[in-house]
């Protein structure tokens, strides 16, 4: 298979991380980068302190709204708003767009926590304005995800949505943050990796616990992914969930 050539952009950013710096280029250009992450921290405590219960949902952006998953996500948002709930996304188009599209349509809280790309990703039109926040940092993002949230819906996607995945699960497993509840969206597309989970990582190799296997609840449909949410908060006060 021929390699493909790589970007313009791509090939600065590798010579640019071999360039030799000197040290007052380097405090510099570090002390720009934590005074940004600071002030990304601040606005995102700011706006979410006072947001209430919310689930986040994440999923592809790529997702056409003639996709099945998007109008489940869709259905998603909307029972949650009706089950007390205010919905938390990525902010971008897809399943992040519809899960808005569907709190929006019953008036209840929608958060979009959007990040800076060069392709795919600008806010949809679904957020209430002044829950859109923008980001640079992807870790920075994550930390309001994690900490704003009572549970993750995880519809189908790609390489960001499986991040989120298996930070939130990570974090649960490590007991960074408590044991809320995940929920896989769609058993077609989820089955093969719960079941190299269980015989690879589990079975195969024993790099995770049995128990690990408990942290998330694979479903189909949008009434069975409120219904895990509901009974698993029937039990507990909702509230914040990092640990800090």
């Amino acid at each position: 298979m021929a390699e493909e050539p790589i970007s313009e952009e791509t090939e600065k950013k590798i010579i640019r991380a071999f360039k030799k710096k000197d040290w007052n280029e380097i405090k510099s250009i570090d002390s720009w980068v934590i005074f940004k992450v600071m002030s990304e921290m601040v606005e995102g405590f700011e706006k979410l302190a006072r947001i209430g219960p919310c689930v986040s949902i994440f999923g592809s952006a790529r997702t056409h709204e003639s996709n099945k998953y998007y109008k489940i996500a869709e259905e998603i948002g909307a029972k949650l708003v009706r089950h007390g709930y205010g919905v938390i996304t990525g902010g971008g188009p897809g399943i992040m767009e519809a899960g808005n599209k569907g709190a929006s349509s019953e008036k209840g809280k929608s958060v979009g926590l959007n990040i800076d790309l060069p392709f795919e990703q600008n806010g949809n039109p679904y957020i209430d304005q002044d829950k859109l926040i923008n980001f640079d940092y992807f870790f920075v993002r994550k930390v309001m995800f994690v900490r704003y949230s009572q549970g993750f819906i995880v519809l189908p996607g790609g390489f960001g949505t499986l991040d989120e995945l298996f930070e939130a699960l990570t974090l649960i497993q490590t007991e960074k943050i408590g044991e809320f509840p995940i929920i896989l969206v769609g058993k077609e597309y989820w089955s093969g990796l719960v079941d190299w989970i269980k015989n690879t990582l589990l079975d195969q190799f024993e790099n995770i616990s049995p128990d690990d296997m408990d942290l998330f609840h694979v479903v189909d449909t949008a009434t069975e992914a409120v219904d895990v949410i509901d009974d698993f908060y029937n039990k507990y006060n909702l509230s914040p969930n990092f640990l800090i």
